[in-house]
């Protein structure tokens, strides 16, 4: 008979224990809410992060904007200069000067569309627009200054 009745409230000991021993202790409950917070703390400081990011960049589109801008208006000078030039030369290849010259006006001025409707957004490629933008002002300005040379052999 003490088995039949030993069983059982062992069996009730072992179970009470194993509730008892499955909630938090308050070192527990307590690290769980410092790493709650921490996990904010990530959150807001990712958020920051970005938001400093998202300013530094529009600075630096704005500067690298007006300089461009710039840099359009002394092609535009530029431009000028090599069409009085021309004129005033008389040259008998004042037409195939003046239709390089129309050349060179032209992809300055896509230039010039190009960074006026780029959008500095999270969805754009910041440098890649950038280097490649570099890139075409500076093809542009050797071909400027390359004008009257004849690579023709």
């Amino acid at each position: 008979m003490k088995k039949i009745i030993f069983i059982p409230v062992v069996a009730l000991f072992t179970i009470a224990t194993t509730i008892t021993s499955c909630k938090p202790s308050p070192k527990e409950e307590a690290a769980q809410e410092n790493l709650q917070e921490a996990k904010e703390d990530v959150k807001d400081a990712r958020e920051d992060l970005a938001e400093a990011k998202k300013q530094a960049n529009q600075e630096e589109w704005e500067s690298f904007k007006n300089d461009m801008n710039v840099a359009i208006e002394k092609n535009n000078l530029k431009i000028a200069e090599l069409k009085a030039e021309i004129k005033k030369s008389g040259k008998k290849a004042e037409i195939e000067y003046n239709k390089k010259i129309d050349t060179l006006n032209a992809r300055n001025q896509v230039l010039k569309q190009k960074i006026e409707n780029y959008k500095n957004d999270a969805n754009s490629d910041w440098q890649s627009f950038k280097r490649e933008f570099n890139h075409d002002m500076e093809e542009l300005g050797h071909a400027l200054k390359d004008i009257t040379v004849d690579n023709k052999k």
